[in-house]
């Protein structure tokens, strides 16, 4: 998606996946290759929030006024490959020829909002810190990327995991649950918050009766192979560091193998996805306990979707797939485009997105969107305050001030870093020296509801402050239990 503007910020989202199906090794079909089968709605609200949050700073006279801010965003498919070219076309442009060879004036985006992935996150930063072009992820935990030598131009309005396991053996110590299990991803987000997990429940001594890494790959063997260790396992409480979307195969093999009984921890990755908590999963994930990352309001956002229209700019393409995803229709008008053997409906483009339900304009429990919010109001203000420098007065060599036709990336670092500002929800935005944002988690009930789905109740809150350490406060009347909670076998290692 592009909107032209003054300066323009750049967007990294995974809103299309590119499916890698295990290949049935029978050697009587040839293996498919991988292909965009999935449209996550809720990755393309956070787009969209992004470019809410732009056009909301447009129309605000007393937040950089005079400058008008553009945007160029970028899907990463959920593939590093794709992630990496989206964010180095952001950072050089996409023009065949250079007009300035002075290389002077301000570089092709201030700055980019994303990766959420965390081995994407890690990757980009690496490059980008070299230019200390700053990068602020909504949704990127890993604790290594606050390591400010490696990543100097690397924020996050979401905390890092090393918040978010302390947070984990809380809940545990509060329930006296010492014997639990753990799977976890096998990427950076997975293995580091694996690596503090541990750590965390031995500065405790309590035990981690079993480990399994999910396979990336959706092999059935090794899937199966977690499932045992799970049935096998004396341990009722099982910890999940992953994605939502890495998850799902070991689900539907917990709901095949009739898996039921346990007391599931999710980490925030996918304690409020809407994939799990349909009729089909509530006998098992039912009473599932989450952190989840910060929910905020942002007013005129649920209005602003329902504004949301294709157009035949091929810059704003993933809106027309967003629309054909959306209501099972095509606008390509020859043969009417095909789903298998099913004619597609032509999509005219005036069909009426209040009629849906889906994910994309649900905003009664905004996370992430929130994250993104915070994190373009962060670059704005952060912008705003580099330009109400006074010359003779800036912070800069022989106090001088940025200029803003030739502005330095490093400079909106300098103010970034010291950003500080309120969100219209109350919230409270700012950095540690490390890029990180305040620590403070919902803890998160997964309930029955009365058509048998599953909804999120908001039991408590963790709040880790500089003076107060880790806080946990949980409203024990209000949960919802899947089994005989005294049943859950504890071990004295």
């Amino acid at each position: 998606m592009y909107q032209d503007g003054d300066l323009l910020i750049g967007g990294l989202f995974e809103i299309q996946r590119y499916l890698k199906v295990f290949p049935e090794l029978s050697f009587r079909t040839e293996p498919k290759l991988p292909r965009c089968e999935l449209f996550y709605m809720t990755s393309f609200q956070q787009a969209l929030t992004m470019v809410f949050a732009i056009n909301e700073i447009n129309n605000n006279p007393n937040l950089l006024p005079n400058i008008t801010l553009g945007y160029q965003i970028y899907d990463n498919c959920l593939r590093l490959g794709v992630a990496f070219r989206g964010a180095t076309a952001l950072v050089s442009g996409t023009e065949e020829t250079v007009s300035d060879l002075n290389c002077k004036g301000a570089p092709p985006v201030i700055g980019i909002i994303g990766d959420p992935g965390s081995t994407h996150s890690i990757a980009i930063s690496s490059v980008l810190g070299l230019f200390r072009l700053p990068m602020i992820s909504y949704y990127a935990t890993c604790s290594c990327l606050s390591d400010r030598k490696k990543y100097p131009s690397f924020f996050r309005t979401i905390p890092s995991d090393a918040f978010q396991v302390r947070a984990m053996v809380q809940i545990l110590k509060h329930f006296g649950w010492t014997w639990v299990g753990l799977i976890y991803s096998d990427n950076d987000y997975g293995i580091y918050a694996a690596q503090s997990f541990h750590q965390e429940m031995e500065l405790f001594g309590y035990c981690v009766a079993f480990s399994e890494i999910l396979p990336n790959d959706n092999n059935p063997i090794d899937i199966q192979h977690i499932t045992r260790v799970i049935q096998s396992s004396t341990a009722r409480v099982v910890v999940v560091f992953s994605a939502s979307s890495l998850l799902i195969p070991l689900m539907n093999e917990v709901v095949l193998q009739n898996i039921t009984g346990r007391q599931w921890i999710a980490s925030e990755a996918w304690a409020t996805s809407p994939v799990f908590r349909t009729p089909r999963f509530q006998p098992f994930l039912g009473g599932t306990m989450g952190i989840a990352i910060r929910r905020g309001d942002i007013q005129g956002l649920h209005d602003f979707l329902l504004c949301i229209r294709p157009n035949n700019d091929q810059r704003n393409d993933i809106v027309r797939i967003f629309w054909e995803n959306i209501f099972g229709c095509s606008f390509e008008t020859e043969g009417k485009g095909t789903d298998g053997e099913q004619v597609k409906k032509v999509c005219t483009g005036q069909e009426d997105l209040s009629t849906t339900n889906t994910p994309f304009t649900d905003v009664s429990g905004l996370r992430a969107s929130y994250n993104v919010y915070k994190a373009i109001y962060a670059l704005a203000h952060a912008l705003h305050d580099l330009m109400q420098c006074e010359e003779g007065r800036g912070p800069f060599s022989g106090n001088r001030c940025a200029d803003l036709t030739n502005l330095k990336p490093w400079q909106l670092v300098h103010y970034l870093q010291k950003v500080n500002f309120t969100t219209g929800f109350g919230d409270h935005v700012s950095f540690d020296k490390n890029g990180d944002a305040l620590a403070i988690y919902d803890v998160l009930n997964w309930q029955p509801s009365a058509d048998g789905s599953i909804k999120l109740h908001n039991v408590g809150v963790v709040n880790e402050g500089a003076a107060t350490g880790m806080v946990l406060t949980l409203d024990e009347d209000a949960f919802y239990w899947n089994f005989e909670t005294t049943k859950v076998i504890t071990y004295e290692c």
